[in-house]
């Protein structure tokens, strides 16, 4: 058996807060490519933000953006498999937010869409070089189906939030945390692994051949749902909990370390 596909997250996994992915990294995986594996990443990030903030690795390969629910070449930005919130989905949601006094954001396309313009939303608007629209009721964007709708609010409240979430849907709705002050709603069949999945039947890769690398609640399902999951050092105790294995942290090239290793044991393509 060998790894055919390398799927990694990319903040707290293979780059570090405001800084570039390492020259170690970027050759590992220039080398997994030459052995004829595919890498991709599974991020939280927008598409067109993951696309920016991996430039460096040259990617060829789609990549499964904003948790798992968007997979789109990174070259053309053509959109390969997409499973965004249906219009009773997304007022379903919002129902059950109903009263909540942080910021909620709907993601459609390239934009974000609030409620009201805060002081919070502008300085993410601001942060991230994206248009925030402000349209008095997220009700009025259900029919537009949100790839995801993102709730902010402090660390605390967010994990609460995403308990409550769960334990009301269930499996009709993928709920996660990312950052630990944002809890996300996503399609029941969005998730990292989800888009994962998609990517595996699109390329004729086996479950069991993957290998993932990742940090965050974010990335529980995937870690459990590759055939080898990956948690770096430093990652939520979750993300530890389900993986196979543990690399040394970010700051550290981890990932790195661990793909060095499996290829000189002929072990990746």
């Amino acid at each position: 058996m060998t790894f055919k596909l390398i799927a990694l997250d990319i903040d707290g996994t293979i780059r570090g807060a405001d800084h570039p992915i390492a020259g170690r990294t970027t050759r590992a995986l220039g080398r997994v490519r030459d052995l004829g594996a595919v890498v991709t990443i599974a991020t939280g990030r927008s598409f067109r933000s993951a696309v920016e903030a991996t430039s460096e690795l040259d990617l060829e390969a789609p990549i499964a953006s904003f948790q798992g629910a968007h997979l789109a070449d990174p070259r053309t930005g053509r959109v390969l498999w997409h499973r965004p919130l249906t219009e009773g989905l997304t007022m379903r949601a919002l129902d059950s937010l109903n009263g909540w006094d942080g910021g909620v954001m709907a993601f459609i396309g390239d934009e974000v869409y609030v409620s009201h313009l805060t002081d919070w939303s502008a300085a993410y608007r601001d942060r991230q070089a994206v248009r925030v629209r402000e349209v008095g009721s997220l009700e009025r964007v259900a029919e537009m189906c949100p790839t995801r709708l993102v709730v902010v609010g402090d660390e605390d409240r967010i994990e609460r939030l995403e308990s409550d979430l769960i334990g009301r849907f269930g499996e009709e709705l993928h709920v996660t945390r990312s950052l630990p002050y944002f809890c996300e709603i996503l399609h029941p069949a969005g998730g990292k692994h989800r888009a994962l999945e998609a990517l595996c039947a699109r390329l004729g890769v086996a479950r069991e051949d993957t290998l993932a690398f990742g940090n965050g609640y974010n990335d529980v399902h995937m870690l459990r749902w590759a055939g080898l999951g990956v948690a770096v050092e430093g990652a939520v105790p979750p993300a530890i909990d389900a993986a196979d294995r543990i690399c040394p942290s970010v700051e550290q090239q981890g990932p790195a370390q661990v793909l060095e290793e499996l290829m000189s044991d002929g072990l990746i393509g």
